[in-house]
């Protein structure tokens, strides 16, 4: 698994990214705002659903955070001054006040250690704050990874990828309850969703949004041919068995 945040393309990923859109419209969808909270986008990536969140928020204050520098330049030119913005990894997170809020969508699969990063969020949430979150789980994208997997092994790419291991974190949802009650929040509630994607551009797609930690291992040469290959592997029309898992939680009072 990646042993932390990697760089993006966040060009690319501002334009291929309408499923992430779509997905962290319905988790914002979910959440009941005053309108006066102080919240952590945990992973804005290029600030499209940064955005929409900071839209709620009227009379509150908005902190956009992500481990890509280039994502963070993406989300400053979108949303300017309406928030304010900190590279940091997520499993490391140190805020000078705790928020109200912790926000955060198609991120936390990225992370290798959940138990040390619900820790840090629960750090940087005041009493009663919430985490309200959606991201990769159990099952996610199955038949892509294992692709991944079969490609990564083959000789022109083992001596770069065999080592790696699994680079994402799909966990279940009792699992992620259990964390999260392990960190420190009173209150944990976890499920999954199926969420199937049909890229119009497989290659692009896949380069940009679920290949990024492959390709960051891999020499500029070798990171288109694996790309494709991942997808010779797959059924046409590929599609990308997405599993969303949702996560809820509450710090005490």
């Amino acid at each position: 698994m990646s042993d932390g945040p990697i760089e993006w393309d966040a060009e690319s990923y501002d334009e291929i990214s309408g499923p992430q859109l779509s997905w962290g419209m319905e988790v914002l969808g979910r959440l009941e705002l005053r309108g006066d909270e102080t919240a952590l986008d945990a992973g804005c990536g290029s600030g499209r659903v940064t955005e929409e969140l900071a839209g709620r928020l009227s009379d509150g204050r908005v902190i956009a955070v992500d481990g890509s520098a280039a994502m963070i330049e993406k989300a400053r030119e979108r949303l300017g001054g309406r928030a304010e913005y900190l590279v940091a990894d997520l499993a490391q997170l140190r805020i000078e006040q705790p928020v109200d809020l912790v926000f955060s969508t198609a991120t936390f699969h990225w992370i290798p250690d959940h138990d040390r990063l619900f820790e840090s969020l629960r750090s940087a949430l005041r009493p009663g704050g919430r985490l309200v979150a959606q991201c990769g789980g159990e099952g996610n994208i199955r038949e892509h990874a294992e692709a991944a997997a079969a490609v990564a092994a083959l000789p022109e790419y083992e001596p770069y990828l065999g080592d790696a291991g699994e680079l994402w974190n799909y966990a279940g949802p009792g699992l992620t309850e259990e964390r999260l009650r392990r960190a420190g929040f009173a209150e944990a509630s976890c499920w999954l969703e199926p969420r199937p994607v049909v890229p119009e551009d497989p290659l692009r797609f896949t380069m940009t949004a679920t290949l990024g930690a492959h390709l960051a291992r891999l020499p500029e040469r070798l990171r288109r041919p694996f790309a494709q290959a991942v997808l010779d592997r797959s059924r046409a029309p590929i599609t990308l068995e997405y599993v969303r898992l949702n996560i809820e939680a509450r710090v005490s009072a």
